[in-house]
């Protein structure tokens, strides 16, 4: 393998990854009986159903959708692990399909498998390994490495074994590799699944800090978790059933497609101004019930929100300031299958240029 090289920058402009009319289905495996009873027949899933989407340089592009939903196949498709059945697929203007090597020269996937590092060696020592893989060698390669874990914090633990690691540091690690070869698009796929809440919040705050923007790198995430889109990517397009339902800035279109439910406890619910103060704040009362019987006199109150916190602030103000005792306020996290029924009712098309780059 030739040494690994800078990619020429893209032309202003042009996209670093296009994907027009992509589709792709698998044989569904069947039972003796049906093999029997249909010999000859073939049952085929779509796993990805006619898919268009632009990313442009630099870009942090989250890719939403709950399990099977396709997104997994689709970055297979652009690391060139499988082939489409129909449409094309191009990274910084090379099909994907006819020159898979080059492909995988500026696009690299990040899998969150800590088993492929070697773990009774130093962090220095995977990635000299995998530097000489990338065709580094001397002087360039100590200087990629050490760019490598100085961008992912782990320059002063850089000789420490890698079993010892948290697996935060690990996945930073993973993160390290990729970057060896000075990639211009990443893969990440489900990156946070296998952290706790708080190595996970962790990651992703060094995910926003030292990866992607500062480097110019583009990045591409796929992810069930909408909190982690909203925290990360520039735009979104959120995909169900092999079918891209909406792209576009993600604060736009989370915003709109996302009405946060609230609850709060006050010992007012017949107020006759609650409901008004609710609809001021451009909120719809759901419910309001009495509280459990160890707070007698209290009520719960659900209400929906479409400007979220910012909303839910500007009502409990308007609440005390009315004379209402508020407690317990807290917020309904929204299931991903609820958000993209919502999405889906919105209409958007999964054309991501009548967005726009923002």
């Amino acid at each position: 393998m030739p040494p690994a090289s800078d990619p020429a920058p893209d032309a202003p402009g042009e996209p670093v990854v296009r994907i027009r009319g992509l589709t792709k289905r698998f044989r569904v495996q069947r039972g003796f009986k049906e093999l029997i009873l249909r010999p000859g027949e073939r049952d085929l899933r779509t796993a990805l159903d006619a898919v268009d989407l632009t990313v442009h340089p630099g870009e942090f592009f989250g890719l939403l959708g709950q399990n099977g939903a396709g997104k997994s196949t689709l970055f297979k498709i652009l690391a060139t692990l499988i082939l489409p059945d129909e449409g094309e697929v191009s990274v910084a203007g090379i099909d994907v399909t006819r020159d898979p090597a080059a492909i995988r020269r500026l696009l690299v996937p990040v899998i969150p498998s800590e088993r492929s590092l070697y773990w009774r060696v130093s962090a220095r020592e995977n990635l000299r390994l995998y530097a000489a893989l990338h065709g580094l060698r001397g002087r360039q390669a100590v200087e990629r490495v050490d760019e490598a874990l100085q961008v992912v914090g782990l320059h002063d633990t850089g000789g420490k074994q890698v079993g010892l690691f948290s697996s935060g540091m690990k996945q930073r690690l993973l993160i390290g590799r990729a970057l060896l070869g000075r990639p211009r698009v990443l893969l990440l796929d489900e990156p946070t699944r296998s952290l706790d809440p708080v190595s996970a919040r962790e990651f992703r705050r060094f995910l926003r800090e030292r990866v992607g923007r500062d480097r110019g790198t583009t990045v591409l995430l796929a992810t069930h978790d909408h909190e982690e889109v909203t925290e990360l990517c520039d735009r979104v397009g959120v995909l169900d059933q092999g079918r891209l339902l909406a792209v576009g800035p993600t604060e736009v279109l989370l915003a709109e497609s996302v009405e946060r439910s609230y609850e709060f406890w006050t010992p007012a619910g017949d107020h006759p101004q609650l409901e008004s103060l609710v609809a001021r704040a451009g909120g719809v009362m759901v419910s309001r019930r009495p509280a459990p019987a160890e707070t007698e006199g209290w009520h719960r109150v659900r209400i929906r929100l479409p400007q979220g916190e910012e909303g839910a602030a500007r009502l409990l103000t308007a609440l005390v300031e009315t004379g209402i005792p508020v407690s317990r306020f807290t917020r309904d996290d929204l299931s991903l299958a609820d958000l993209l029924q919502r999405v889906s009712a919105h209409g958007r098309g999964g054309e991501d240029g009548r967005e726009g780059k923002q």
